[in-house]
């Protein structure tokens, strides 16, 4: 695997992680309601999609109240996803299908 292949596809790969997290935390908040905080489970998703949520909270206005920042968050990874996925599509066509399937 060529060094920007395994760039792209190892941020694309985190990527994926930390927006399952986010979408496995909210349902898993939908479900529980307000006892989430004790859920063993919830309090791992979270750790895992701390990192999207802390960025979203820098990246995001003042105005963004605090329980929009996930969805903030899901909305940047999701930007951030098709970014690398076209990136890594791009790249595979300048340097051979056949390469980037090897």
């Amino acid at each position: 695997m060529r060094p920007l292949l395994w760039v792209i596809v190892t941020a694309k790969l985190l990527v994926e992680v930390a927006a399952l997290s986010l979408l496995g935390q909210m349902v898993l908040g939908w479900l529980i309601g307000p006892k989430r905080q004790g859920n063993l489970v919830y309090r791992t998703l979270q750790t895992v999609a701390l990192p999207a949520h802390r960025l979203a909270g820098m990246l995001s206005a003042r105005w963004v109240l605090e329980q929009h920042r996930p969805w903030v968050a899901l909305a940047l990874l999701a930007l951030a996803w098709c970014a690398l996925t076209i990136g890594k599509i791009v790249h595979c066509l300048n340097a051979g299908v056949a390469q980037c399937l090897a």
